[in-house]
């Protein structure tokens, strides 16, 4: 009977909802758990040992990232079935996970049954991605990727610094750094500094610790 049964690897860093998580799983009828990871490196290992139909996983365990994790089970496995499970629903956490290759993305708030309804869909190889969360994905694909210049001048925005300290801290001139900032704002579609880093946190683009540092006030509007 076994043999005929959905193999679910499951991969979540804490234990509680883990487990949950395998007995909700185990307790249908075409469904059975064939591995427990609690980290990024122990759900790779479990993934070649096992060869689940799908991977139910969190987006951030300890060691590798989510995104990275996702990547390297997709080199893997070009077919492998990823739907993520998680608290992140930044704009930026859905987007990596999904340019990584996962199939789905729920929020943990979400119902047992939608739980089972979205392994059984990814499974079959379709995407599941809930509406709200694919018109914000929409959003964040129209505005596009922030470069890496434009990643380092949000988070010393959100350290407090001015425009000319960004400057210095970056080693560019004046203009150049008032040229990133610009093109940063434009593409988070607001023309306030403040407003950008509630929005890049809102969104996940960057963490809280990011922009807590020695300037670590919070955002300032210089």
């Amino acid at each position: 009977m076994n043999a005929s049964k959905m193999k679910v690897l499951v991969a979540d860093d804490h234990l509680v909802l883990r487990l949950g998580l395998v007995t909700l799983i185990n307790d249908q009828p075409d469904m059975t758990v064939v591995g427990q990871a609690g980290s990024g490196q122990e759900l790779l290992a479990l993934f070649r040992a096992q060869k689940p139909d799908v991977v139910l996983m969190d987006l951030r365990m300890p060691g590798l990232s989510g995104a990275d994790t996702i990547g390297r089970l997709v080199q893997e496995d070009a077919s492998a079935r990823i739907l993520v499970l998680t608290i992140h629903k930044g704009d930026d956490a859905v987007y990596q996970a999904l340019r990584a290759g996962a199939r789905g993305y729920l929020l943990k708030d979400v119902s047992s049954q939608e739980v089972i309804a979205a392994i059984r869909s990814v499974a079959a190889g379709e995407q599941c991605i809930p509406p709200l969360i694919a018109a914000r994905l929409a959003e964040r694909m129209l505005k596009g990727d922030l470069t890496a210049g434009e990643m380092d001048v949000l988070r010393l925005i959100g350290q407090g610094l001015s425009n000319k300290e960004i400057g210095d801290r970056l080693h560019i001139a004046p203009d150049t750094a008032k040229k990133r900032i610009s093109a940063l704002l434009a593409k988070l579609g607001t023309s306030d500094r403040t407003r950008a880093v509630t929005l890049a946190l809102e969104r996940g683009i960057i963490d809280l610790d990011e922009v807590t540092g020695a300037h670590g006030d919070g955002p300032a509007g210089h």
